[in-house]
């Protein structure tokens, strides 16, 4: 049985109210202080079983929302109640209180934003896309200007790109704009310290310096150079004919990367995360990066990598999948076989010809690429995708699996370096 707000506002509400299992335990009845504690931690519990299961519950909770919480109550409800969507507050059928008008939807955006936090705003925000056809609202500058931006709602913006008039589009960017710089702020910094060392590490040398000494791989070359020293009971020395140590990357470029997304209506995270990261990557000199996105479709986005809104803008979200004719521009354009890497970010569901684009994964690992495949690039993990394919790349040793951002920097300094991938576990993955 469905009660109050249903699942979603059950999440909502308890995130927001607190814990009710964490409400104190009534203390034992020892004195009439001790009592009035009990009496208070009490209301206090049945308060927050109102909050989560709505109007409904007022009677049998003997709880009278006032003041902000009534206002909290009040938000969720137009959010919550049944509107399109079975099973809502208290399984009665009413309508949700926001319907689609726009000026009430506006009001409630400001509410929301008003009575809870940031994280559980763009939670509702998401439902309201769901539920009441926010989306369609969003076409509205307006209406803009009152959404909490996060990568969910440029995904939503990406999808609704050709529809939206002109008088929308300049507010939709600087939405875009808003969460891109944030974005860009939280994952430059470590992405380019992580790549940078790499390179380092990826440029062996011969002579180096003594700082860059690699004195594991020295010892090792230089084991059969073992001297015992006379009169130290076997005590000897290395004699190190050959220093083996790690190249400071000069400012040439080192290494090729192709980043190769599907722009599937169900990878709009990975879009978005995915073009942060191409300008990051485009930005360091000793990396040469391409951005491929591509349906049935195959669009090179290189030349505007310097501007990760104009590369949102340039993706086309929905439509069919051709995983095989994007590898196969993305083979087209390889020269360095031995220093690229290749990054497919896909949930595998091919349209295109199965048995020619394992062929093509398996031709460019042969050559020396380094080839990598994302299942998702966000946070939410391993969405639905075709198992089958994912075993049959892990079989050519290229194993799928989701990544989240913070993991993005190692999984590509692994691929630079030639390390094995930093998998997260065997559950998002074939």
């Amino acid at each position: 049985m469905t009660t109050g707000n249903g699942t979603d506002a059950v999440n909502v509400a308890a995130s927001t109210v607190g814990d009710v299992a964490a409400a104190p335990a009534a203390a034992p009845q020892v004195a009439a202080g001790h009592e009035r504690g009990r009496e208070k931690d009490d209301g206090e519990r049945l308060r927050r079983w109102r909050m989560v299961l709505g109007a409904d519950s007022a009677e049998s909770t003997g709880c009278t929302l006032t003041g902000r919480d009534a206002a909290m109550d009040g938000a969720l409800t137009a959010l919550y109640e049944s509107g399109g969507r079975s099973g809502g507050r208290g399984g009665n059928g009413r309508a949700a209180g926001l319907g689609a008008s726009a000026p009430s939807v506006a009001r409630w955006l400001g509410d929301i934003r008003t009575y809870f936090p940031t994280s559980v705003v763009q939670v509702m925000q998401r439902d309201a896309i769901e539920r009441i056809g926010l989306s369609a609202l969003l076409l509205e500058p307006e209406m803009l200007e009152a959404v909490e931006a996060d990568v969910h709602l440029v995904g939503t913006l990406l999808s609704l790109n050709k529809a939206m008039p002109e008088t929308t589009k300049e507010t939709a960017r600087a939405v875009v704009r808003k969460v891109v710089e944030k974005l860009e702020a939280q994952l430059s910094s470590r992405t380019r310290a992580t790549l940078t060392g790499a390179l380092d590490r990826s440029a062996k040398v011969n002579r180096p310096r003594h700082h860059d000494i690699d004195w594991d791989r020295t010892i090792r070359a230089n084991l059969k150079n073992y001297l015992t020293l006379p009169g130290e009971d076997g005590a000897g020395t290395i004699v190190p004919e050959r220093l083996i140590g790690y190249g400071r990357a000069a400012q040439s470029v080192k290494k090729d990367v192709i980043l190769c997304i599907d722009q599937s209506g169900s990878m709009a995270a990975s879009v978005v995360y995915a073009s942060v990261f191409g300008a990051v990557l485009a930005s360091m000199r000793t990396l040469q990066t391409r951005l491929i996105v591509f349906d049935t479709a195959v669009v090179d986005l290189t030349d505007q990598l310097d501007d990760p809104v104009d590369v949102l803008f340039g993706t086309q979200l929905g439509g069919g999948t051709d995983i095989n004719r994007a590898l196969a521009y993305c083979q087209s354009r390889i020269t360095r076989p031995a220093d690229t890497v290749v990054v497919l970010i896909s949930d595998l569901y091919e349209g295109g010809i199965r048995n020619e684009m394992l062929k093509r994964v398996a031709a460019m690992k042969a050559s020396g690429v380094q080839f990598v495949t994302l299942l998702a690039l966000s946070d939410e993990g391993a969405p639905s995708y075709d198992r089958d394919h994912a075993a049959a790349l892990s079989a050519l040793g290229a194993p799928a699996f989701a990544c989240t951002p913070d993991l993005f920097p190692d999984v590509m300094a692994a691929a630079i370096e030639k390390r094995p991938l930093p998998i997260p576990d065997e559950e998002t993955h074939q």
